[in-house]
């Protein structure tokens, strides 16, 4: 019996597994990041010798676990056809399928995958499966940056150094944002500070630098003291230069000064210490709220008037985004006062309306009344506004002061009130408080009492 050669064995076996097996190799094509509201086209290439069954785009949620089918726009495939007369020579069939979004937000974020599925030669019952995917990664640029000052309103301190720090709050970014600060246009140079531990609450700077000492401030019994070697306090380990160190719920007494002078010796700073702290949170829509936060010693000679600007640099931006605030301590705070010819018995209000200038950080309000009390009773008001309910003859002249104050410096005005007669109340039926007084009060019922009886008998 023939036997058949090896070699055209192998040929016709090839030709058979040819004729039988799929070619499908799928590829999506590589997105640089995209800006939100930008127009983006995924791009699905495969290639395959077999007939179309189906293209499926998915867009893949919650780590994977969710694949939500999305709809195909823009489809099209074009054919290489070969015409050589074999006929055992595959058509290789590209594709290219695509999925436009015309507006990307933040929330297409994400992977997508791209399925396509071809039919098997040998039987319709079989499909042949292959897939790609693409990371669809989406920027946003900030939306809003303000600069705020932390613990305000705080009050004006001559005689001791103070931390300020100003908070840069920059909102709607993708990805976290760079955050730095300059000073009158010049970056600043600052000492990065460590990210808080995880759990903590609202960092604030305090404990971190310690003041130095001024002999304009030395108690004149302790300068006595240090003279003959004595009444010396321990030795302690100082904490780094630069910012003011703040004790305790200890009250600390203010030292009696030997010079007087109107800002003591250790203000006088030539290059203040800043420190530098950012930090970022995730925000729920996807965006990131990015706070950075600059420290130093308050120096109110210098610092008044100085120009802080907060500025951002991000991907999304064509040019850096900022804020600016300046440091200004209030001045001549504009008064009024309503109603503005009071009378007896009348409700008066004495309010702040604003100043000179543009104050920043916001001010603290105190009112006082020069010489005593305030009308109920208190030594003083705190807030922009005070209020004198039924003011009495008695507070006629009474004058009010007014002290407007922020760590860069403080300023007192002055307002007089005068308390005109009210033709429906007689003159002394009033009490401190501006109401009638008991004995006449009990004289007026008594007397409408017996009115009422005689009309009746």
């Amino acid at each position: 019996m023939r036997t058949m050669s090896p070699l055209p064995l192998c040929l016709l076996l090839w030709d058979l597994l040819d004729l039988t097996l799929a070619y499908l190799t799928v590829s999506i094509e590589p997105l640089p990041p995209v800006v939100v509201g930008d127009a983006v086209t995924l791009k699905c290439n495969f290639k395959t010798d077999g007939k179309m069954r189906e293209i499926v785009w998915y867009r893949v949620t919650d780590g994977g676990t969710i694949k939500q089918k999305i709809f195909t726009f823009d489809a099209m495939f074009s054919t290489n056809f070969s015409h050589m007369e074999n006929y055992r020579k595959r058509e290789d069939l590209v594709y290219q399928s695509t999925v436009r979004l015309p507006e990307v937000r933040i929330s297409d974020n994400g992977p997508y995958e791209c399925h396509v599925g071809i039919y098997d030669r040998a039987t319709r019952e079989k499909v042949v499966l292959a897939s790609g995917n693409v990371f669809l990664n989406v920027m946003a640029p900030p939306t809003s940056i303000s600069v705020l000052a932390a613990d305000t309103p705080a009050p004006f301190s001559r005689y001791q150094a103070q931390n300020f720090t100003l908070v840069c709050v920059v909102s709607g970014g993708k990805p976290a944002p760079l955050v730095y600060f300059k000073r009158d246009g010049e970056p600043i140079e600052a000492t990065p500070l460590p990210e808080p531990p995880a759990g903590a609450g609202s960092w604030a700077p305090r404990n971190l630098l310690h003041r130095d000492l001024d002999d304009t401030k030395v108690p004149k019994s302790l300068a006595a003291e240090g003279e003959v070697g004595g009444g010396r306090p321990p030795v302690t380990a100082d904490p780094p230069r630069g910012l003011a160190a703040e004790k305790g719920p200890v009250t600390e007494t203010i030292p009696e000064t030997v010079v007087s002078r109107e800002f003591p010796r250790w203000v006088h700073v030539a290059e203040p210490i800043y420190y530098f702290r950012h930090t970022h949170a995730p925000v729920s829509d996807g965006t990131v709220e990015a706070r950075a936060t600059l420290t130093w010693t308050l120096n109110p000679q210098i610092d008044n008037e100085a120009l802080f600007s907060c500025e951002v640099k991000h991907p999304a931006l064509s040019m850096p985004m900022q804020s600016e605030v300046t440091l200004v301590a209030p001045k001549g705070p504009k008064i009024t006062m309503t109603p503005t010819r009071a009378r007896v018995g009348d409700t008066v209000r004495i309010l702040v309306q604003g100043f000179q200038n543009e104050v920043f950080p916001e001010p603290l309000f105190t009112w006082t009344r020069v010489g005593s009390r305030l009308l109920d009773g208190s030594a003083e008001h705190d807030g922009k506004e005070l209020v004198l309910e039924r003011v009495p003859a008695e507070l006629n002249g009474s004058m009010y002061r007014c002290t407007a104050q922020n760590p860069l410096g403080s300023t007192d005005t002055h307002t007089r009130l005068i308390v005109f007669e009210n033709p429906n109340i007689p003159r002394g039926t009033e009490d401190s408080n501006g109401s009638l007084t008991s004995h006449h009060g009990f004289r007026l019922v008594l007397a409408l009492t017996l009115t009422v009886i005689l009309e009746l008998t």
